[in-house]
């Protein structure tokens, strides 16, 4: 965990950022920065479906959504970084393909195929996200549980 810790934003720059100044003293609240599964979770969650769905103001609108819900405003916001300049064509390209497949091969244009595309992938890919990241952290905290007690002979 504590190597996931470096990578996050500082909640001073976040704070302080232009973008997310707005959002004012609602990012002061303790629960937005604390490591929590369900709130680290949603952040993911959230910040994965603004970053699929919406190619422009991710950040912006990933950070308001945690704000708004208490969840882990670093993790939403790292996590808008799905789409980036590298995994952006290959991203559009399946939910191209995806959206042309939902709609029928018979689908005209790129827009409508695109837009249904993104929509069916922020939605399944965010809740498999938050899915996948309560059972990690579940599985971890067990784990260390088991490790640390040791086994009673009957």
């Amino acid at each position: 965990m504590e190597r996931f810790k470096r990578w996050l934003p500082d909640p001073d720059a976040v704070r302080t950022n232009r973008w997310l100044r707005w959002i004012g003293p609602a990012l002061y609240h303790p629960a937005l920065w604390s490591l929590r599964r369900r709130g680290f979770a949603l952040g993911m969650a959230l910040g994965i479906f603004f970053g699929l769905l919406i190619p422009v103001a991710q950040i912006p609108l990933s950070a308001f959504a945690a704000v708004l819900l208490r969840a882990h405003v670093p993790a939403a916001i790292a996590s808008t970084l799905i789409t980036n300049p590298v995994t952006f064509g290959p991203v559009y390209y399946v939910a191209w393909t995806l959206g042309n497949w939902l709609l029928g091969e018979g689908a005209s244009g790129v827009g409508a195929p695109l837009a249904v595309g993104l929509a069916t992938m922020a939605v399944v890919v965010s809740a498999t996200t938050y899915a996948l990241v309560c059972g990690v952290w579940r599985w971890r905290v067990v784990r260390k549980r088991r490790l640390r007690v040791p086994c009673r002979a009957a």
